[in-house]
């Protein structure tokens, strides 16, 4: 079968003539095929899903009440643009009451649909070919695509153990300082799980001003903080002056599905989102708005999730420990990335992570998320579907007894 006419028109970003063509499996399309041959091999046996990376739960009752009167109402149904006032100035109580971070909500907020826009967004607003975006690695790369996308370079901040997975601003080379213009940022990390203490930010702003660098702080797990109080980079002095914070009500309000963050921090870096994001989207749904801004003044909902997967997490840990794994309670996030073996006592071993994870798909029927950017590491998520602690304990208790056997070697 010949190509058809197009397919020497693809952009060089996707691909270019070869789009299409390239067989390369990626992680997360390896892990699926792996699943659905462990529930084929064992179909009697229940896969213990640990990879999902999104809430369990659905959006508290009242928000969802909200949401169901406001779709009913005529003045909800245009298109909303850069956002309703009622809910930038919700995000303002929000910030305010949480953070202590006092925002102007019609200058210094605007919304997004979801964080992922936001941060495919931004890079249109700064970068130009030649330009260079650090980012941390391993971490959510999508300010990265779109670096590239606009012809820019991504240098690589790699996150390891031994620098508490924060990224060292000091190793990078001043010929990639010179052309730098983002660093993104992400803390509560995904998926190392770690947090970033003041004195961090404090060196961020630092740096930034230094170099002249734009910071974009990836704030969506910022609620699921378990070491130290959730904090914001902008709480920081000099912080706005130098950047902004993108936040989601996905992971910390169990909104995953309903698409709905904002960007928040130095009134010209967030005009010049909402100009770029003018040609992008002509806003979310205004009846969502709506109901995000009732979320974000329910201080309970947040509180709750923190709670459950606090706990979840600490079952984790422990059951882990008791069948040989080297972990510790994360600072953050629903994620637990622990070092992954090299091997089995007596059995195969590992050449990384993502074979080991691929042994316990397999083999055992308990999916992880291999990372080997940054040394060998599997990624345990807490947001498994459990009904109530009793279904969390017979899940946590399953888990070990496949894994207390198999004897992991570091």
């Amino acid at each position: 079968m010949t190509d058809p006419y197009f397919q020497q028109l693809f952009a060089d970003r996707i691909g270019g003539a070869q789009y299409g063509k390239d067989d390369a499996i990626y992680k997360f399309e390896k892990i699926k095929r792996a699943k659905r041959k462990a529930l084929a091999d064992f179909p009697d046996r229940r896969l213990l899903d640990f990879g999902i990376g999104e809430n369990d739960g659905i959006a508290d009752e009242r928000i969802r009440q909200v949401m169901a009167e406001e779709i009913h109402k005529p003045e909800n149904r245009g298109y909303a643009d850069n956002g309703t006032i009622e809910f930038k100035e919700a995000v303002a109580r929000f910030m305010q009451r949480q953070y202590g971070v006092t925002l102007d909500p019609t200058t210094e907020v605007n919304h997004c649909i979801g964080s992922k826009t936001a941060l495919s967004i931004l890079p249109g607003a700064f970068i130009n070919p030649g330009d260079i975006t650090l980012m941390t690695v391993p971490g959510y790369p999508v300010a990265g695509t779109h670096t590239t996308y606009f012809g820019g370079v991504v240098y690589k901040l790699p996150l390891t153990a031994e620098n508490g997975f924060l990224p060292d601003l000091k190793s990078i080379p001043v010929d990639v300082l010179t052309k730098a213009k983002l660093l993104v940022l992400c803390f509560p990390n995904s998926p190392t799980g770690s947090t970033a203490p003041p004195e961090f930010y404090e060196e961020v702003v630092e740096f930034a001003k230094a170099n002249q660098i734009v910071v974009i702080q990836d704030a969506a797990h910022a609620l699921l903080s378990f070491d130290r109080e959730p904090n914001s980079f902008l709480a920081v002095p000099g912080a706005r002056d130098v950047g902004v914070e993108v936040h989601s009500l996905s992971k910390g309000f169990d909104m995953i599905g309903w698409r709905m963050g904002w960007v928040c921090g130095n009134p010209l870096i967030v005009r010049a989102f909402a100009d770029v994001k003018d040609n992008c989207d002509s806003g979310q749904f205004i009846a969502i708005q709506k109901a995000a801004a009732a979320a974000l003044d329910e201080p309970a909902i947040p509180e709750r999730i923190h709670a459950k997967y606090k706990r979840r997490l600490e079952k984790l840990v422990a059951m882990l420990g008791r069948c040989g794994f080297q972990c510790q309670m994360p600072g953050g996030t629903y994620f637990l990335y622990t070092p992954s073996p090299k091997g089995l006592e007596g059995g195969p071993t590992f050449e990384n992570a993502e074979a080991a994870s691929q042994y316990l798909i397999t083999e055992q029927s308990i999916c992880t998320v291999p990372w080997d950017d940054a040394g060998s590491f599997l990624r345990f998520s807490v947001t498994y579907e459990a009904a109530d602690e009793s279904a969390e304990d017979a899940l946590m208790a399953e888990t070990e007894s496949r894994l207390k056997g198999i004897r992991p070697v570091f």
